[in-house]
């Protein structure tokens, strides 16, 4: 609107009184404003409005020379042009975005709010600005071992680690349906991850990686870490950190020559469990400490289980800590059957 505003300010001005005839320089500042906000039409339709006002005999502008006409004309004209690419360039980042979301939704689809009986929320903000992808992914799926939910963090950003996180994902879900402990869910994945890398020269990939299957009856849950955080516990108005012993990261081919130490887990009415990536582990305040998750989760377990990651994110927010890689989190509140 500012353009606009000018433009008629400017106007009235000069037809109120001949003493205004110095603002006559603001109009040439109006076709190049009308560039930040509107498109090529509109922004030829205020050129033109410009010209005419300077030629308008009660506004007492209508004396400028020949030369300051044409080089307001002239803006004017290079105005539009500017307008016109602008407007490509934005059809053209919608058109990307809007692929980027598509890419997102069919990678990693939105969870539902409950995986056979197991309550699920998830988050997740991309480090890099402008992009909805990057190397973080979560997973719930249901097998014949009970429910079993991942969370990774692969080498890179962006859509460069794309394909890794689908390769991944696609092991998991693979993996998840039919082996029979989570160490081999995490060796097929480390197999995934070491075939990709031979197939691309120097490609040395690798991802860390967090698995939990919960029982059937949703009173135990097994947990693997693979180089990942371990989740945190949500119990009675407490957050406890749980006690894994870490595995090597995925990729480097130690997973299957030394597997990873399982982890079990009683769970009681009303337990939940947190599991974030290091970009919320890791986040830092201007003094340059980390972010203390689970301190601050102790304050927010009586957060409803959808909005507990949005909780988390605003806390991070409110105080001013810099999250500078991609953001996961993702809880999952098991809900025991009524016998």
């Amino acid at each position: 609107m500012l353009p606009v505003l000018l433009l008629a300010a400017v106007t009235t001005a000069t037809l109120m009184t001949p003493h205004a005839g110095d603002l006559g320089f603001l109009l040439g500042a109006i076709p190049p404003l009308a560039v930040l906000s509107y498109g090529p039409l509109a922004t030829a339709v205020l050129g033109v409005g410009v010209v005419v006002v300077l030629n308008l005999p009660g506004t007492h502008l209508n004396r400028p020379g020949n030369t300051d006409l044409l080089t307001i004309a002239f803006v004017a004209a290079l105005s539009v042009f500017v307008s016109y690419v602008r407007s490509r360039r934005d059809a053209q980042l919608d058109t990307e975005r809007a692929i980027g979301e598509a890419v997102q939704r069919a990678v990693m689809p939105p969870l539902p709010e409950s995986v056979a009986g197991i309550g699920c929320a998830g988050f997740y903000r991309a480090a890099q600005d402008g992009t909805l992808v990057g190397g973080d992914f979560f997973d719930v799926r249901a097998g014949p071992n009970g429910v079993r939910a991942v969370m990774g963090d692969v080498q890179g950003h962006g859509l460069s680690a794309m394909a890794t996180v689908v390769s991944l994902l696609g092991a998991f879900r693979e993996a998840a349906l039919d082996q029979p402990d989570l160490e081999s869910v995490a060796a097929r994945m480390d197999r995934r991850l070491r075939v990709d890398s031979a197939a691309v020269r120097h490609a040395e990939l690798f991802a860390t990686g967090v698995l939990l299957e919960f029982s059937p009856d949703a009173r135990t849950v097994r947990v693997v870490a693979c180089g990942h955080p371990a989740p945190v516990l949500l119990r009675a108005g407490q957050a406890v950190d749980v006690t894994v012993t870490p595995g090597p990261p995925l990729g480097i081919g130690l997973v299957g020559v030394d597997p990873p130490k399982e982890a079990t887990l009683a769970l009681g009415p009303g337990d939940r469990l947190f599991v974030a990536s290091d970009g919320v582990w890791e986040a830092r305040d201007p003094a340059g400490g980390f972010y203390p998750l689970t301190e601050r989760l102790a304050g927010l377990t009586g957060t409803a289980t959808a909005a507990l990651p949005g909780a988390v994110w605003a806390d991070l927010t409110r105080l001013r800590y810099a999250v500078r890689d991609d953001a996961t989190m993702l809880v999952l509140a098991p809900e025991p059957p009524v016998v």
